[in-house]
C-alpha cells in the first residue's frame, strides 16, 4: 500500500511527528499565564508605542505578546519536528539527546540541525564545528553536517572558514540547506518541498483523530489581568505595568 502523505516515511510516523508538535503547541499556550507573562518583565512603554502606531488596541496588542512569547517556546520543537520526520527515512534515526541530531544507522553520517542559518553566535559555531569534526575524527568514513532547514540559499559545501579568530576546515565537515540535506536521506529532490505540501492536509487528518480536547485556560495571562483591573479601576497597561514596576519611583500612583 502506498503512503498517502509522503513517500519516504511512513503515514503512522509522519502522524507521529505532527502529534508530539501538536503536544508541545498545546503545553507552551497552557503555560502562558499571568506569572509567566511577567517573569523577564514587560516593556509597556514599548507597547504603548506598539498601541498608539499600529493602531492596535490595548488587548490586541497584549495578545500578540502573548504569541511572541509561545512562539520563542516553540522554535526548538520545530527543529525537534524535523529531527524525527528525517529520523523515520529508513537508514537513518534521530539522536535524542545523544549529542548528534541525526545520524546513519551504519555511522557514515551525523548530523546537527538548525532551523535557521542565523541562530548561533560565533561562540556556538566553534563549539558546533568542534563536535562534528570529532565524530569526523572518530568515524572514518562518516561524512558529518551543519544543516540549515531554512537558508538563504539551497547548497551543500565543505564547512571551513574563520571562526572567532581561528581557521577550521575538515575534509569531511560539511553545511548543507534543509531542501538537500532532505535530499540527501530521502533520495527524493523535492522531500522537503513534499512535505511543505502534505502538511496542510496531514495536519488537518490528524485534528480530526483526536478527540475535542477538554478546556484548558489557554493563555491565561490576559484574562488574570483582567480581573484585576476590574479590581483596581486600572487601565489595562497601567496595570502591567503598576504590578511590573510599581517598586519605580511615581510608579505606585497608578
Amino acid at each position: 500500500m502506498s503512503n498517502k502523505y509522503l513517500d519516504y516515511i511512513t503515514d503512522q510516523h509522519f502522524m507521529n511527528c505532527i502529534s508530539n508538535l501538536h503536544s508541545s503547541y498545546t503545553k507552551a499556550k497552557a503555560d502562558i499565564c499571568k506569572k509567566k507573562f511577567y517573569k523577564n518583565k514587560v516593556d509597556t512603554i514599548k507597547l504603548t508605542f506598539d498601541s498608539k502606531f499600529n493602531k492596535i488596541k490595548e488587548e490586541g496588542i497584549i495578545e500578540a505578546e502573548i504569541l511572541r512569547q509561545i512562539d520563542k517556546s516553540i522554535n526548538n520543537s520545530i527543529g525537534t519536528f524535523h529531527e524525527q520526520i528525517l529520523g523515520g527515512i529508513k537508514g537513518f534515526e534521530s539522536g535524542n539527546l545523544s549529542g548528534y541530531d541525526i545520524k546513519s544507522i551504519d555511522n557514515t553520517l551525523f548530523a546537527d540541525i538548525k532551523n535557521k542559518h542565523n541562530t548561533m553566535n560565533s561562540s556556538s559555531a566553534e563549539s558546533l564545528f568542534q563536535k562534528l569534526a570529532h565524530y569526523a575524527d572518530t568515524y572514518k568514513k562518516s561524512k558529518c553536517f551543519w544543516v540549515q532547514i531554512f537558508a538563504k540559499n539551497s547548497f551543500n559545501e565543505k564547512w571551513a572558514g574563520e571562526i572567532n579568530g581561528k581557521e577550521y576546515s575538515h575534509s569531511r565537515v560539511y553545511k548543507i540547506s534543509g531542501d538537500q540535506f532532505y535530499a540527501l536521506l530521502s533520495g527524493k529532490d523535492d522531500a522537503l518541498f513534499q512535505l511543505y505540501k502534505a502538511l496542510p492536509k496531514a495536519i488537518e487528518d490528524y485534528l480530526k483523530t483526536i478527540e475535542k480536547e477538554k478546556s484548558i485556560n489557554e493563555n491565561s495571562a490576559l484574562s488574570e489581568i483582567k480581573i484585576e483591573t476590574i479590581k483596581s479601576k486600572r487601565e489595562i497597561f497601567d496595570q502591567i505595568t503598576f504590578e511590573n514596576y510599581k517598586y519605580y519611583l511615581g510608579f505606585e500612583e497608578l
